[in-house]
């Protein structure tokens, strides 16, 4: 029933942005000592599909925080300039950054996630990039991000403790692979997404960044037991509450320091 009604749930989509005081649970001063995870929506903004992600997280046993942090202009028909506005994007990013610095001062110690869809998980990486040399969060989770497949990600790995999840699906090729290919990825490269064909290893990399790549990037390409969860491999089938329930809240819970949290997601592999 849950996953059936998030299913549903992307015919009015739009209409989560004014839901969001429903989501006021997940914001109590108990759940913040217990961590803090931050979603960041797709280039859509506040939706129904990123409060399903919160849900999920919650059912999937995340006792922490959890935050939507709305970084587009909340104007769903300037989707193309959230996309593909750079300067705000990074001033956006920065801003997030600094969240998460302030959360770690009051609450040290604590775990920081951030789980990005689409252009969220693109922006994902730049906050990454953000944070200052000190800081680390403890796991990023991109699904179907929205951001070249030759993106050079060593900086944004190295300010992880558990490292980055890429979730990627060969299905989602009319968003990640025919819209990027004409509008151009976040990062502004005319490709498929990494969240359609997975990262791709640079050739120039250090034998340093090249270690950095192989322990803290762990790619998942779709695969047909996730149809259980909901998630048909299109671009909105990660944020169906059964399938984050399943598939992202573990990772937020159970993964282990050595970077292997079981059979559902795989070690990077050169493409």
């Amino acid at each position: 029933m849950r996953g059936t009604l998030s299913t549903l749930g992307l015919v009015a989509a739009w209409a989560g942005r004014f839901c969001n005081p429903l989501l006021q649970r997940f914001r109590t001063p108990e759940r913040y000592a217990h961590g803090l995870a931050i979603v960041l929506p797709g280039i859509e903004s506040e939706s129904f599909l990123n409060h399903s992600v919160v849900w999920g997280l919650s059912d999937g046993g995340w006792q922490g925080a959890i935050e939507v942090d709305d970084w587009t202009t909340s104007f769903v028909l300037l989707f193309l300039y959230h996309m593909r506005g750079w300067r705000r994007n990074l001033r956006q990013a920065q801003r997030i950054a600094e969240r998460i610095v302030a959360y770690q001062d009051q609450y040290p110690g604590q775990p920081v996630h951030v789980i990005g869809h689409s252009g969220g998980a693109a922006l994902t990486v730049l906050i990454l990039e953000a944070l200052p040399s000190d800081r680390r969060i403890t796991t990023a989770i991109l699904l179907g991000p929205a951001i070249s497949p030759g993106y050079p990600l060593a900086r944004a790995l190295q300010k992880t403790e558990r490292g980055v999840w890429n979730f990627s699906s060969l299905r989602d090729c009319f968003f990640l692979g025919l819209g990027t290919l004409l509008v151009g990825t976040l990062d502004g490269k005319w490709t498929c997404s990494a969240g359609m064909i997975g990262f791709r290893e640079p050739r120039d990399l250090s034998t340093a960044e090249r270690l950095v790549y192989r322990e803290k990037l762990h790619q998942q390409p779709f695969r047909l037991s996730m149809l259980r969860s909901f998630n048909l491999g299109g671009h909105f089938g990660y944020t169906n509450r059964v399938f984050v329930e399943t598939w992202i809240a573990p990772l937020l819970v159970e993964v282990s320091w050595d970077g292997s949290p079981g059979p559902s997601v795989q070690p990077f592999e050169a493409l």
